[in-house]
């Protein structure tokens, strides 16, 4: 006797908002005070299968965000059948070009193909990383989170602490608090307490000119940085080229661009060795196409933020470099996925194998 397949049509999407405290604040300046916010859309079939997507929003928006689902996604969803996860995304795009194309639009179009994919996967009793074809890989990750905030002291401290956990490579930050001489004297000073066993990435969050990523990167090079991050507004892509000619380290962005069309620049002119998107920005099904493109021109792929999320795509992709690893969200899942020895190994729970603790959902649920 045939089985019959279980209903796979949507018959619900909830969004719920959440402010929740940090357990250990990230630092961008001495002043940040911003609650964790945090989005989760679920969507449920009419046979009842569950898939959970969401966001991190670091600068807010939740509200925002939820609203332009209610009003601009749900009607493209309700009725559909929920493992259509690509045909979703080019109907959602189409539909909302108008007035979306990048910001709003495209950050509710992403947590809901994180929710798509983690229930098209468990529809399949697969891992994400399976369902897309990949192979269990050991992956390695860099400590993020040495903040400027922090000032000289503070970087190298908690550098130091990633170092003695097995990490590889460490990410501090530049710019914005510091003058050009402190920026380098932090990074010399971060050289001589690693030592030469540990590379060292360098964050200026959009934070210079061409011109003044030019003169600090040269002489970031004199202490081993191994990447130069978002030295420059992410439309300067004539900037991001001139910096990457001139000098002898890595050159590397893409965080805060939006889906592959954003990126196309950098695969017209591939020499930004290292793209970094950003799921909240396209959504994992943007994030394959990106890798894969990205593949086709000799580029590999560090994704930005969302570890306990990448580790999926990075063990599917061609191209995978580093985790991004942050404890933002540990104390959240009901089994966190954590770096061991600095390496990560994807969970092989069915999808993205992430579940909310009932108590954390229940402490800082603000709406839905």
């Amino acid at each position: 006797m045939t089985a019959v397949p279980s209903d796979r049509r949507i018959a619900d999407l909830r969004v719920r908002r959440l402010l929740a405290p940090w357990v250990d604040p990230p630092r961008w300046s001495p002043s940040y005070d911003r609650m964790r916010e945090l989005l989760v859309v679920e969507i449920e079939t009419a046979g009842g299968a569950v898939g959970m997507g969401y966001l991190q929003l670091l600068a807010g928006g939740s509200a925002t965000v939820a609203a332009c689902i209610d009003e601009l996604v749900r009607p493209h969803l309700i009725g559909r059948d929920a493992t259509e996860v690509e045909a979703i995304w080019g109907d959602l795009w189409r539909a909302n070009y108008w007035v979306g194309r990048m910001g709003v639009t495209v950050f509710a179009q992403s947590a809901v193909d994180v929710a798509l994919w983690d229930l098209t996967a468990k529809l399949a009793g697969l891992p994400l990383f399976r369902l897309w074809g990949g192979a269990s890989r050991s992956l390695p990750a860099y400590g993020s989170g040495c903040w400027r905030g922090l000032g000289g002291d503070g970087m190298v401290a908690k550098a130091q602490a990633y170092a003695a956990r097995g990490f590889p490579a460490i990410k501090m930050q530049a710019g914005h608090l510091y003058d050009d001489r402190t920026d380098v004297e932090h990074v010399r000073r971060m050289r001589d307490a690693l030592g030469d066993g540990v590379e060292i990435l360098v964050d200026v969050n959009m934070g210079w000119s061409a011109d003044q990523a030019i003169a600090v990167g040269k002489r970031f090079q004199d202490h081993g940085v191994y990447w130069l991050e978002e030295p420059v507004v992410c439309e300067d892509f004539a900037g991001y080229l001139r910096i990457a000619d001139a000098l002898d380290l890595r050159v590397v962005g893409g965080e805060t661009h939006f889906t592959r069309f954003d990126l196309r620049p950098f695969f017209e002119h591939p020499k930004i060795p290292i793209l970094q998107p950003d799921v909240m920005r396209g959504g994992l099904t943007e994030l394959r196409r990106i890798a894969v493109l990205a593949d086709t021109w000799g580029m590999r792929i560090a994704p930005h933020l969302f570890p306990e999320l990448m580790v999926q795509v990075l063990a599917a992709v061609p191209n995978p470099h580093w985790v991004e690893y942050v404890d933002w969200m540990e104390d959240a899942w009901v089994n966190p996925v954590l770096p061991d020895q600095g390496r990560y190994v994807p969970p092989e729970r069915p999808g993205h194998g992430l579940a909310f603790k009932p108590e954390f959902l229940a402490d800082y649920t603000v709406s839905g």
